[in-house]
């Protein structure tokens, strides 16, 4: 069944895609032409569908909580990260679908890069120092214009329950922003799902929860800053 349902995964996958593949198109043209609107309108209408399809041929459930204290205004989601569902749970479960930091190895991936352009995804070279700069300082722009982002800090995706240790670039960013709210998110069961290395799912139900808005200042130290931040996910793993 594992097997059925990977084959699945990846026809809905790129299925969705090429099937809407005109909408792609509609949505790129209005992004160089300025129409910000439609494209909007474009993403909110179609990345939660094929996000929460991606969960139904795989056989994930999962459950919400926490979702009143995501703000009405930006913020920066700042989540724990074990497996390749992290993204779609998290576009589903938001309260609209928001760019991402994401491995340059999803640029690489056709179609799919394209429809997480649109979503206001940065993609960023891990072991490149300069490239991840690139990558923070377009982030940072992406949160001045006004947009809310998601940075899964620990770097890549982890076996243990826990986050492990955080990449300082959450602590750069915020600093720029001390008016920007920052939600904690705990993302609990994905691993069992699709583990790190393994490409065959398994229906598990997940769970996702948000937490209050975490105090921070431009004058927040980075290791005091990391270790807050990641004490409020570790603390919504024991609700």
């Amino acid at each position: 069944m594992s097997i059925l349902r990977t084959i699945a995964l990846f026809v809905y996958l790129f299925g969705y895609m090429i099937v809407h593949y005109a909408t792609l198109r509609r949505a790129e043209r209005a992004l160089a032409a300025g129409d910000l609107d439609t494209v909007e309108q474009i993403v909110k209408a179609n990345i939660p569908r094929w996000s929460r399809g991606i969960l139904r041929v795989t056989g994930a459930r999962m459950t919400v909580e926490g979702q009143k204290n995501i703000p009405a205004g930006p913020c920066v989601f700042v989540g724990n990260h074990r497996s390749y569902y992290d993204i779609p749970i998290l576009l589903t479960a938001l309260d609209a679908p928001h760019g991402i930091l994401a491995k340059e190895e999803l640029e690489k991936i056709p179609l799919l890069n394209r429809w997480m352009k649109l979503l206001g995804c940065v993609f960023v070279k891990r072991d490149d120092i300069r490239a991840s700069v690139k990558a923070l300082n377009d982030a940072t722009a992406i949160v001045e214009s006004g947009r809310s982002f998601v940075i899964f800090p620990e770097g890549t995706r982890r076996p243990q329950p826990l986050p492990s240790e955080f990449k300082s670039g959450i602590w750069r960013l915020m600093k720029e922003f001390p008016q920007v709210e920052l939600i904690p998110v705990y993302i609990e069961n994905l691993h069992r799902a699709m583990p790190k290395g393994v490409l065959l799912p398994v229906p598990t139900v997940c769970s996702i929860r948000f937490g209050a808005p975490l105090e921070h200042s431009p004058e927040d130290l980075k290791e005091d800053f990391l270790e807050r931040a990641r004490n409020a996910i570790i603390s919504l793993a024991q609700p």
